[in-house]
């Protein structure tokens, strides 16, 4: 199955045929959801889907729950697009992350425009959009869908919590080379508890096997806690408790919040990832409640869905009750097993986060002290604001350090992050902005402006952008130093070196005289006077060049 389910390209011919197609195929910058989906295809974690669902398979998949080959799929994977981009059936679309880095190649085989009162009634059994999955598809969701199969030339590439990302076939081969035959799967998208570690341990033991934790870090419900966090947590939990019986891997998965359809689903993704069983909890994946108070779904409607296909699907589930904590027996028990003359105590998720934000001691019997610690530190943010502001030529590396620079900051230090990238911002904040001197430098100072606002409130932002004219960087340097500190990164990588990755092909455009206005072309640079930092990155891996960015913010002791 794995070489069916992994759809990356190999062969040297057609690695040299995608980056030629790249130069001249549109492009589709994907949003954070369309990345994730696009990742679990590419690596066989929503296997047997070969790309985003064609017309056919769509409907068949909101009517009956199966793709059109018959095969049990409950979750519709679109790609939807505003109609204007004009695309037709049978033209290649290259699928770029949102900085415009290549990712993967569409073939489109239909373009279709989505019945969606049908699709949320059908899929979420619901059209109020108090529901997280209907407001995305009515708020958010452009109005064609384009579905055909995708081949990719690699993932979106992620530097944070690298020693607990797995695909599918690595799990599976770990699996095997540990002699881990019988594996129950668990989800979560919240910290875990006292209760939470008892019901995995309850479900290994039931099953005489291991635990998979497999939480989500990809998109989860608005006010959950930050997956970097999370992570933190479960990393403590599991070095200290659960190293015996389970293995840690993280999931990067686009949650819709779907209920029992979602929870079938994430059974069917669980089997690809190598597990044998998968717990389903009460409300499993559900939102909460609709705009009449009511919850959305019934307690256990997950669990019974997902039993009537777990012979089908191939996946075994242990279904699980409500736990509670018996004073008495210093235990947690199904409630069901619970005694009239038991002391239940619980405490309210309302009542913990009052708890963990007031500083008070919070009992054992509920959580872990190191996944209290974690989750306390997140709460405190006291040091000054950072600006640390990347600019060099296009393809010098300002992206991809700066991302690399967000996520090892995110696991070193509690302050929020914000990147502020120059080609994302061109798409929001100076849409309708052009490449003349002056709107360059509106573009500039519009960065500077939403760096300060971060920097004000105690934040770290992180900016990346051409920047080529020495007045908006030193404006911003000058605004921004009132509010706190400023570092400026130039990447200093050759003009040379740049033309060679070019991965945008805007060197090439330049050159055969299809885009003017490039900067180290036919507009000039200013290389910045005094920078704080100085990086190339023909010299040094982006990863190195991140590392030295941290030691100094240490040596200013700024982090």
């Amino acid at each position: 199955m794995e070489s069916q389910s992994w759809l990356i390209i190999t062969k040297p011919e057609e690695i040299n045929d995608f980056w030629e197609k790249s130069l001249v195929l549109p492009r589709l910058n994907l949003s954070d959801k369309q990345l994730l989906d696009l990742e679990l295809i590419l690596n066989g974690g929503f296997h047997p889907l070969k790309g985003f669902l064609n017309q056919e398979d769509y409907e068949s998949v909101v009517d009956k729950m199966r793709l059109k080959s018959g095969a049990v799929w409950p979750m519709p994977i679109t790609l939807d697009v505003e109609e204007s981009l004009g695309y037709k059936v049978g033209e290649e679309v290259l699928l770029c992350d949102k900085y415009g880095n290549p990712i993967a190649i569409m073939v489109i085989k239909s373009i279709f425009k989505p019945d969606k009162e049908r699709e949320a009634l059908e899929v979420f059994g619901t059209n109020d959009q108090a529901h997280p999955g209907v407001q995305h598809l009515f708020q958010e969701a452009k109005e064609v869908y384009i579905g055909g199969s995708v081949r990719g030339i690699g993932f979106s590439p992620k530097y944070d919590f690298k020693e607990l990302r797995f695909h599918p076939h690595e799990l599976k081969k770990w699996f095997k080379d540990n002699s881990w035959d019988k594996v129950v799967a668990f989800q979560t998208r919240n910290p875990t508890h006292r209760a939470h570690f008892e019901l995995m341990s309850s479900s290994a033991k039931a099953i005489g096997g291991k635990v998979l934790m497999h939480p989500v870090v990809g998109l989860t419900k608005q006010g959950d806690i930050d997956y970097i966090t999370r992570v933190r947590s479960y990393k403590r939990l599991y070095e200290k408790y659960m190293k015996g019986f389970a293995k840690l891997a993280l999931l990067p998965l686009a949650m819709r919040m779907g209920g029992p359809r979602e929870a079938l689903w994430h059974a069917l993704i669980r089997k690809n990832y190598g597990a044998t069983h998968f717990i389903v909890g009460r409300d499993h994946a559900g939102p909460g409640n609709d705009s009449t108070g009511k919850e959305f779904y019934g307690p256990y409607d997950a669990q019974e869905l997902v039993k009537a296909y777990e012979e089908e699907i191939g996946i075994k589930i242990v279904p699980q009750k409500e736990h509670v904590y018996v004073k008495e027996l210093d235990v947690y028990l199904p409630e069901e097993d619970v005694n009239p003359e038991h002391t239940v105590k619980s405490i309210s998720g309302t009542q913990f986060r009052k708890m963990l934000a007031e500083g008070s001691d919070i009992p054992s019997w509920f959580s872990f002290p190191e996944v209290i610690d974690e989750l306390r530190k997140s709460i405190l943010h006291n040091k000054e604001g950072v600006v640390i502001f990347f600019t060099g030529l296009s393809g010098s590396g300002k992206s991809t350090v700066s991302n690399i620079l967000a996520t090892k900051l995110l696991e070193i230090q509690n302050r929020k992050i914000t990147i502020l990238d120059g080609d994302v911002v061109r798409q929001n904040l100076s849409r309708g902005l052009g490449f003349s001197r002056e709107d360059r430098n509106a573009n500039i100072e519009r960065i500077g402006f939403v760096a300060n606002e971060v920097a004000r409130h105690g934040g770290i932002a992180i900016c990346a952008a051409i920047a080529p004219y020495a007045q908006a960087r030193d404006k911003n340097r000058s605004v921004i130093s009132k509010s706190g500190t400023y570092v400026e990164v130039y990447m200093s990588t050759s003009l040379e070196v740049c033309m060679e990755r070019d991965t945008k092909g805007f060197y090439k455009k330049a050159a055969a005289g299809k885009m003017s206005g490039l900067t180290g072309i036919n507009d000039p640079y200013e290389v910045p006077k005094n920078p704080e930092i100085v990086l190339d990155t023909e010299k040094h891996d982006p990863e190195e060049c991140a590392d030295f960015i941290i030691e100094f913010l240490r040596s200013k002791k700024l982090i």
